[in-house]
C-alpha cells in the first residue's frame, strides 16, 4: 500500500459530477470551499494485498452475522441500547426470517498501512454512503490515469446481479420505493439512493423515488402511500432504523411492518436485523466472541478496563455517524466513563495510519455476503470525520 501525488486531470470537478458525485467540493466553518473527492493523490496496492484483504472483509462479515444470532440467541438487546420489547422482538423476528427479506450492502472501515493484519474499526450495514464515488467515479478515473489496470471495484456488477436475485423476495406487482432525506443538503443522500435505484431498474425493476419526508399516511387503509397514494409495499430507504422506528410516525412502521412471508404491509430495506450489525455494541460483542482475533481490536460495553492503561481507546457512541462525539484517551489518562444516557463503546485506540501527514481509513463495501470494493478516505485530524477527502485507487 503507496501513497503516490499526481496531477488531478483538467476539468476534473465538472468530470465527476457528470458521473454522479454532485458534492465533489466541503465547505470548511471558515466558509472555504476544499475538495472532497480529492484526485492529487492516489493509493497503489499489490494483487496479493487486495486479495488478502478480500478474505478478512468477508470472514469478518462471517463474524458479524455470527454475533448477530448471539445477540438474538441471548436476548442481549439492551447493551445496544434497544429497550422497547416490541422493537426487540421484530429484530429477532427479522433475523429468525432474514433469508425471506432483501438485504443488499454494508461498509467496513478498516484500519490498514499495508505492514499489519487490517483491523475493523467498525461496520455500518443499514446506511452507508460514499458509495456512488466508490462505484462510479472512482473507476472512470482509473480508465483515464491507468487504462489497462485494475481496482478493487465490482461494485456495479454486483449491485445489479444481487438485485436479480433478490427480486423474488419482493412484493409482486408493485414499485420499489427508494426513499432518502430531503434534510440532507449536500445531495450526498439523494445521489446515493439515485444510484441504488439506478442499479435496480438495471436489474429490470419497477421504482419509484420520493424523500421520507413526503411519505404519507393512508388513514382509511392504515398504510403508507407515497405521493401518487399508492401503497408503499416494498421500500429501501437510506433513513438509519434507530430514526425510523422512533419517529413520529414510528408506531405505524412497527405496525405495518412486512418482516418476511408478507405478512404485513411494508418491507423496508435494509431490514430490521441490520440494526445489529451497525451498533458500535457489535464491537464489543465480536470481541467477546473471538477475543484475540488479529483483525479485531478489543472492545468493551462497562468501561474501558485495561486499555485506559495500556493501549488507550476510543469511546464510541453506539449509534454515531461520521465521527460525531468520538473521543480519544491516551494510555495512563484516568478513565472517563459516559452514563446511561450516552451508551458507547470503548474499543482499544488506533491511530489511523499515517501517510505524508494524511490519516487514512479504509472502506471495505459487501455486497449480500461478499467483498465488493474499495473506498478511501483521508483526514487531517484523528477522526474521520466529515471534512474526510476522497482518493481513488488501483491495483499496480
Amino acid at each position: 500500500m503507496e501513497r503516490h501525488t499526481i496531477e488531478p486531470r483538467p476539468g476534473w470537478q465538472q468530470t465527476v459530477e457528470a458521473q454522479g458525485l454532485i458534492y465533489p467540493l466541503t465547505r470548511y466553518p471558515d466558509d472555504s470551499l476544499r475538495p472532497y473527492w480529492d484526485e492529487s493523490a492516489y493509493y497503489a496496492f499489490t494483487l496479493p494485498e487486495v486479495e488478502a484483504l478480500e478474505e478478512v472483509v468477508e470472514e469478518l462479515h462471517g463474524m458479524c452475522l455470527a454475533a448477530a444470532a448471539h445477540i438474538v440467541e441471548h436476548s442481549r438487546f439492551a447493551d445496544l441500547g434497544i429497550e422497547d420489547p416490541r422493537l426487540a422482538k421484530l429484530i429477532a423476528e427479522s433475523w429468525r426470517r432474514r433469508a425471506e427479506l432483501p438485504s443488499l450492502y454494508g461498509r467496513f472501515d478498516l484500519h490498514y498501512d499495508g505492514s499489519g493484519p487490517a483491523k475493523m474499526l467498525e461496520y455500518n450495514a443499514d446506511t452507508p454512503t460514499s458509495l456512488v464515488e466508490a462505484a462510479s467515479p472512482q473507476w472512470f478515473w482509473l480508465e483515464d490515469r491507468f487504462p489497462g489496470a485494475d481496482q478493487w471495484n465490482s461494485l456495479h456488477e454486483r449491485l445489479v446481479a444481487a438485485w436479480k436475485r433478490q427480486a423474488p423476495l419482493l412484493p409482486p406487482g408493485a414499485p420499489l420505493h427508494f426513499a432518502h432525506s430531503a434534510g440532507d443538503e449536500l445531495g450526498e443522500d439523494l445521489m446515493t439512493v439515485a444510484y441504488l435505484e439506478e442499479t435496480a431498474q438495471q436489474a429490470g425493476l419497477e421504482t419509484a423515488a420520493l424523500p421520507v419526508e413526503d411519505i404519507g399516511w393512508d388513514r382509511l387503509s392504515g398504510r403508507f402511500v407515497d405521493q401518487r397514494l399508492r401503497f408503499i409495499r416494498a421500500c429501501f430507504k437510506l433513513y438509519p432504523w434507530e430514526w425510523l422506528a422512533t419517529d413520529d410516525f414510528g408506531p405505524y412502521v412497527l405496525d405495518t411492518l412486512d418482516n418476511g412471508g408478507g405478512t404485513g404491509s411494508t418491507l423496508w430495506i435494509e431490514p430490521a436485523w441490520k440494526m445489529l450489525l451497525s451498533n458500535k455494541a457489535l464491537l464489543a460483542v465480536l470481541w467477546e466472541l473471538y477475543p484475540g482475533h488479529p483483525n479485531l481490536l478489543p472492545a468493551y460495553l462497562d468501561g474501558p478496563r485495561e486499555l485506559a492503561h495500556t493501549r488507550g481507546y476510543a469511546a464510541k457512541p453506539l449509534l454515531g455517524r461520521e465521527g460525531a462525539g468520538v473521543t480519544l484517551h491516551e494510555p495512563g489518562a484516568e478513565p472517563v466513563l459516559r452514563g446511561p444516557d450516552d451508551p458507547c463503546c470503548y474499543q482499544e485506540l488506533a491511530p489511523l495510519p499515517d501517510f505524508d501527514g494524511n490519516r487514512v481509513v479504509l472502506g471495505a463495501w459487501v455486497v449480500e455476503d461478499e467483498a465488493a470494493g474499495l473506498g478511501i478516505r483521508e483526514s487531517a485530524g484523528p477522526v474521520t470525520d466529515e471534512y474526510a477527502r476522497f482518493l481513488p485507487h488501483v491495483i499496480r
